[in-house]
């Protein structure tokens, strides 16, 4: 059963509380690494206004406020006003300037051409529409910026494909049970099965409008990494 904008966003809300805990616990602490290399393939320079969409609780615009300094901007979007009050909590103890902004990623409040750069961490998988979604990340991005998009994959080989289940179904929704939120992080795998594979999102983000389009399959192609920059307008 696909999963409402309203049932996703009350997901969201509700994990708040323990979704920096779960994502250390169940990656090893790998999610940080991940991060740093989207950051890194969105190419922040100091200065820069920077989009993190989908923020969650801001990991990667804390990373994106150190690369733009504290000449840069950074808007840290998200639908979830529980997960955006935990990102403010944490940056009590953060020495940049962020922004934090309750959103729709299928409607962005932010004008043509805003931003230097951008990223997304696991998020697209939880719209409705990724098209959409793109194409609001194309208009908001100015000309020559390039967007990076963090995400779980869905691998190619079958026998990776098994342990990704294996380990979603057995490690990752009886450790969230443990904390009461069973029901809400089995919705992983099946939003994993609809989840376009790594070409098919090339494809998605070329109708897009992008180019220098490259999905980066990681972490034994669990996980990926879209990477697409919006040409220049002459």
């Amino acid at each position: 059963m696909t999963q409402s904008p309203t049932d996703i966003q009350a997901i969201f809300n509700r994990i708040a509380p323990v979704y920096d805990q779960l994502n250390d616990a169940l990656s090893l602490g790998q999610h940080r690494i991940w991060k740093r290399m989207t950051v890194k393939w969105a190419q922040p320079q100091a200065g820069d206004t920077a989009l993190d969409l989908c923020c969650g609780s801001g990991d990667l615009a804390f990373l994106l406020a150190k690369m733009v300094g504290k000449r840069g901007t950074v808007i840290g979007a998200d639908f979830s006003p529980q997960q955006l009050e935990v990102a403010r909590q944490r940056q009590q103890s953060s020495l940049y300037p962020i922004q934090w902004v309750e959103a729709d990623a299928l409607n962005l409040p932010f004008s043509d051409n805003k931003f230097d750069c951008a990223t997304v961490g696991y998020g697209l998988r939880n719209v409705i529409d990724i098209s959409r979604c793109l194409e609001e990340l194309y208009r908001v991005l100015k000309p020559e910026a390039t967007v990076a998009i963090l995400d779980f994959h869905r691998p190619y080989n079958e026998t990776i494909r098994g342990f990704q289940q294996w380990f979603l179904e057995q490690l990752v929704v009886p450790t969230a049970e443990g904390l009461g939120f069973k029901e809400d992080y089995a919705y992983i795998n099946p939003s994993l099965e609809r989840f376009p594979q790594g070409r098919e999102q090339v494809k998605l983000a070329q109708a897009a409008g992008f180019t220098q389009v490259k999905h980066y399959a990681i972490a034994l192609e669990l996980m990926g990494i879209l990477v697409m920059t919006k040409p220049r307008i002459d």
